[in-house]
């Protein structure tokens, strides 16, 4: 038979091979009962390797197009695949909610020389071996591949419950936590459990437009609170709030903590007005002066608080693996939002933490990048006020993964000037997106994660060449 296929062009040689006979034999120009050249036959006329050919061949015949026939070789079927109709315009429309401006997905692959986007943590100390070898220990010998627990495994539920102890005071039994795809489905899985349509939530105001965009799309009204030095102006949130989301430890994004006498009213607003609140403890591990902050779901005695945590930060992203933990009152509850969101997160990737935490490794971890954090904000902090004195003013930070700092007074806007900046290589976040009733104030968010201590003074002369 001859039969000439073209290669060379756009994809993989088996899906060129494939492409090619499939349009062939939909169109019949291979007609029903073709025999077609023997996998070995065909890879020679083409000069591939046999296996390319055994591809193609092996997905027509998953479509029905092609079988084997004893004695007689790969024949073409009598099958047609219809040719596809172009799609009527659908009348189907999304909520109004998901066209809105404070719905659309930031671009979070900026490839930037220099990039201080907040909420990246450091990559290069990361134990990518060490990772690498617990995972694959679990895929080698895991034998339990069902769905488990829609809460997370018990194992993880109980080295995280001791972690907790130990690194933050924080007491939660085990059956109180939820494992969950990162922060945001925690954020999630409490709106689902708390909150019916119209109920009331407060926002810090600048705030995490993420925990924003999830309460908002739960059908709850969303109010932005303000804050000050000391943190969420608990004076300031409406009567009706149902819900209320606080950062304590790292107030985002402009890094201040809640101070003692804001938590203490804070606990006590919300027993007086029966509201709950969500404690988003995000990257309060890495503390550099003073005592550890203690959360206020460590010091909360009628169980009004939600205790949210992420491995995005801690560890990495990637990971997707976070944490809520629920007073015993809303656990089984919460179990069940976890089971309705997605049945539950990955098994190997929980084993593997697990190992991770049960063996110190996280502890370990969290020591060694809290030093190296504590360098980075101390270079940075210290070139602001020596080389931006006339452009920027830090906020006072002791802790985290970022710092914030305030344009003065007659500067240009911060987006305007993060533009300019996207020029000369470095990226910026900018304190006026995370405005949650109104833009927030005009300056900068430095995330230091990703930028070594070495590339920071290049990084900011860079930014002082422009601004």
């Amino acid at each position: 038979m001859d039969l000439h296929l073209h290669l060379g062009g756009e994809g993989g040689l088996a899906e060129q091979i494939y492409a090619q006979l499939h349009e062939r034999i939909r169109t019949d120009a291979l007609p029903a009962g073709t025999v077609l050249p023997s996998s070995r036959e065909l890879a020679k006329r083409l000069s591939v390797s046999r296996a390319t050919v055994v591809a193609a061949y092996e997905r027509l015949a998953a479509h029905g197009l092609i079988r084997s026939r004893a004695g007689i070789g790969t024949v073409v079927t009598g099958e047609r695949v219809p040719a596809t109709p172009a799609p009527a315009a659908s009348p189907l429309r999304p909520r109004a909610i998901w066209s809105a401006e404070q719905f659309a997905i930031p671009d979070l692959s900026v490839d930037a020389e220099f990039d201080f986007a907040p909420g990246i943590p450091g990559r290069t100390q990361f134990p990518f071996a060490r990772w690498r070898a617990l995972i694959n220990d679990q895929l080698r010998t895991r034998t339990d591949v069902g769905y488990g627990d829609p809460a997370g495994s018990a194992r993880l539920r109980d080295a995280l419950a001791r972690h907790l102890v130990v690194s933050r005071g924080v007491r939660i039994a085990p059956e109180q936590l939820v494992i969950t795809t990162g922060a945001q489905q925690a954020f999630d899985i409490a709106a689902r459990v708390l909150l019916e349509p119209g109920d009331t939530v407060a926002i810090e105001d600048p705030g995490y437009l993420p925990a924003y965009r999830g309460f908002l799309a739960h059908g709850a009204r969303v109010v932005g609170v303000p804050v000050d030095s000391e943190g969420l102006m608990v004076d300031r949130l409406p009567a009706e709030t149902r819900l209320v989301y606080v950062t304590p430890s790292h107030q985002f994004p402009l890094g201040m903590p809640l101070s003692e006498s804001r938590r203490t009213a804070l606990l006590a607003w919300a027993a007086e007005h029966d509201a709950a609140i969500v404690e988003d403890d995000y990257d309060s591990e890495f503390r550099f002066t003073g005592r550890p902050l203690t959360p206020l779901q460590a010091t909360d005695k009628e169980g009004r608080v939600l205790y949210v945590g992420s491995f995005s930060k801690t560890l990495l992203p990637a990971l997707r693996v976070g944490f809520l933990g629920v007073p015993a009152t809303l656990g089984e509850a919460a179990r069940r939002a976890k089971f309705v969101a997605d049945y539950g997160t990955a098994g190997h990737v929980q084993a593997a933490l697990a190992a991770f935490i049960e063996e110190g490794d996280l502890a370990r971890y969290i020591r060694r990048m809290r030093r190296s954090y504590e360098r980075l904000h101390d270079l940075l902090t210290g070139t602001l006020r020596a080389d931006f004195a006339d452009v920027l003013e830090p906020i006072e930070s002791s802790g985290g993964t970022h710092m914030a700092a305030l344009l003065t007074s007659g500067q240009p806007s911060d987006t305007v000037l993060a533009a300019r900046a996207v020029t000369a290589g470095v990226n910026l976040g900018t304190i006026s997106r995370w405005g949650i009733d109104r833009p927030g104030p005009n300056g900068f968010v430095f995330g230091y994660g990703a930028v070594p201590a070495d590339r920071i003074p290049a990084a900011l002369a860079a930014l002082r060449r422009v601004i």
